[in-house]
């Protein structure tokens, strides 16, 4: 755990989220500034800044569950898809790797990278939110 990083805050517990996953390796939950409902954000439990950083044994099963993120994005959500997007540095908010896993409409909006941010109407639409890509999850 890097002192002073949000994600590995929420990864150990410390800060309240709204979790999709909760894997040995990685922990998913909803973004607080979601592009769309149900914008999801995958972090290594252990602290790695970047990809780069990410060790190769790492990598398959850190984007395994990307891919399952993308997939419960379609067949819960009834999303048409998913944009799935990772920064390193530049425009990284918080320097804890993380992959947005976002779900996508055609005609949703959301152009090239102007991205404007959306709220949840409430704390239980959040949470029913992350109930619904956590069972596709478990499933």
């Amino acid at each position: 755990m890097a002192e002073g990083c949000l994600f590995c805050e929420i990864v150990s517990g410390a800060r309240d989220t709204h979790v999709v996953l909760d894997a040995p390796e990685a922990v998913a939950f909803l973004d607080a500034r979601p592009l769309f409902k149900g914008h999801t954000l995958l972090v290594p439990r252990v602290h790695f800044e970047t990809l780069v950083d990410l060790p190769g044994e790492l990598l398959g099963p850190f984007f395994g569950h990307a891919q399952r993120l993308a997939a419960a994005m379609e067949s819960v959500l009834g999303a048409a898809g998913s944009f799935v997007a990772m920064n390193n540095r530049i425009s990284q908010s918080v320097p804890h790797l993380h992959v947005h896993v976002v779900p996508r409409n055609r005609k949703d909006g959301l152009r090239g990278f102007f991205w404007p941010r959306q709220k949840y109407e409430s704390d239980a639409e959040a949470a029913a939110y992350a109930e619904r890509l956590s069972g596709a999850l478990k499933g």
